[in-house]
């Protein structure tokens, strides 16, 4: 029997009432999912504070609360349990809870603004090739060896995030794979985890609705690095401006991989197409199906990461060039009419001109650009002319349309984006909010060798509108609208 004083181990508590033997069946957050003898933490939240749900907890079959403030009354046969931090506590507590599951595994992390999913789901694709069991916690969906299981967040929170990592200890697994986010790493979503080691990307604007400015943004990555033990390893995009940052404090071992700089893993691009890449990486020749030189940065990281946690680099590389795309990151199709489709999660300026870059590093320039893009609402506004102004420069001719409006108008996000065009470009976009009405206008406008870039959602299947969560997938969207018009 799992007990309160055992969930508690290591954990700094202010002061307790009640009794510590209490046994807990089960953590929560969310009062509406309480049981008997379950832990609710009462966690003071952006919107809603846990702390006006302890009774409902109570009454539900709570037997422990964790919490910041007492209540004024406390019921004599409930554990309180009172701490500086609920969430941060919380992290020590599931951690305790589930044994401790990310000690049992070589647990990799993987932070930056753009390539986490791709690298993260590679190296859950390379590592199974290799004949390890591996899990994988991504945006896009978690993985318990080749068993999917659905993703609601880049990374879950820390109840959910500790049990999917007992599952994979339970099922075999000796190697995972997970996306770190900065709101994770801000929140202590991934405290009391133990890391083999942690993969830097790149880091551009993104998340400033949250973070409010782009220093908080950076020293939210950092403190992923910062917290990294002395026998992990920090691997660090060298490209990146800010890749000596995420290293300053860290305790891990140092090491760097660029295709531009001197670095410990060097790549260089000998040939980038849609068919592929053919890429020199320590100074073997290799050749993979992935498009554009953000997967050059991808396949790099996930070489070092793989060599820094010992497999040998010859059965690495012949591993590496039999992966695929990742659904929903420069995912390429040609219509039966010769037209080049490309469905990327592009969501951020950064994102968006490098996935444009490598489009026309890649085209002959006989063909047309069209991009399809739109920007969330309830989000950073201050992205929405950024992302116009790079697609308007950068394709050949634009359309703007509705990207999970929320609860804002689709009319307004579309302004805030017309404010960034450059006036030499005014003939070069139009407003289509509909957004399957949008994708249906690009194919329209697409002839033969042309390229529509369907930009800002990927792999979302689902596009949200007011309360509403419609189901809504770019590709599928896009197929079915070639279809008919070849009809």
């Amino acid at each position: 029997m799992i007990t309160a004083k055992h969930c508690l181990d290591t954990v700094y508590v202010l002061s307790h009432h009640g009794n510590l033997d209490m046994p807990v069946q089960a953590l929560s957050l969310n009062s509406n999912h309480v049981g008997q003898n379950t832990l609710f933490a009462a966690v003071k939240g952006v919107k809603t504070d846990g702390h006006a749900y302890i009774s409902q907890a109570i009454a539900q079959g709570a037997s422990v609360i964790v919490c910041e403030t007492l209540p004024e009354h406390l019921h004599p046969s409930v554990l309180y349990v009172c701490v500086e931090n609920t969430l941060l506590a919380l992290a020590g507590i599931a951690s305790n809870f589930y044994g401790n599951p990310s000690k049992k595994l070589k647990l990799v992390g993987i932070t930056g603004t753009n390539g986490k999913t791709t690298t993260a789901t590679l190296l859950h694709a390379l590592f199974s090739r290799l004949g390890y069991a591996v899990g994988l916690i991504s945006t896009v969906v978690n993985k318990i060896k080749q068993t999917e299981i659905p993703s609601t967040h880049t990374t879950p929170d820390v109840i959910t995030l500790n049990a999917l990592l007992a599952d994979m200890v339970a099922e075999g697994c000796t190697h995972a794979f997970m996306e770190v986010s900065s709101h994770a790493a801000e929140q202590g979503r991934i405290k009391n985890l133990h890391f083999a080691g942690g993969v830097f990307s790149n880091l551009s604007r993104d998340h400033l609705d949250y973070h409010q400015t782009f220093k908080n943004y950076i020293y939210a990555k950092k403190k992923f690095f910062d917290d990294l033990p002395s026998g992990a390893f920090a691997l660090v995009n060298l490209d990146d401006t800010n890749a000596m940052v995420m290293l300053q404090n860290t305790k891990a071992s140092k090491h760097t991989y660029a295709l531009l700089r001197m670095a410990d893993f060097k790549t260089k691009i000998l040939e980038n197409n849609f068919l592929g890449l053919q890429l020199q990486l320590d100074d073997t020749e290799f050749w993979s199906p992935l498009v554009g030189s953000f997967n050059a940065y991808n396949l790099t990281a996930v070489y070092a990461t793989a060599v820094l946690l010992g497999e040998d680099k010859q059965q690495v590389l012949a591993a590496l060039s039999l992966e695929k795309n990742v659904d929903g990151r420069f995912d390429h199709f040609v219509s039966k009419t010769g037209i080049h489709v490309v469905v990327d999660y592009a969501h951020t300026p950064d994102a968006l001109d490098n996935v444009l870059q490598n489009i026309n590093q890649i085209r002959t320039r006989n063909e047309q650009l069209i991009t399809v893009v739109g920007c969330g609402g309830e989000r950073d506004k201050g992205k929405r002319p950024q992302m116009a102004a790079i697609a308007t420069e950068l394709s050949n001719f634009s359309i703007f349309t509705a990207d999970n409006p929320r609860s804002e108008n689709p009319e307004d996000i579309l302004k805030d984006m017309q404010a960034g065009v450059a006036g030499a470009h005014f003939s070069k976009y139009i407003c289509v909010v509909n957004r399957a009405e949008a994708i249906k206008q690009a194919c329209m406008l697409a002839q033969k060798n042309d390229i529509v870039l369907l930009a800002g959602k990927g792999h979302e299947k689902y596009q949200i509108a007011g309360a509403e969560v419609l189901p809504f997938d770019d590709k599928q969207v896009c197929i079915d609208i070639l279809e008919k018009l070849n009809k």
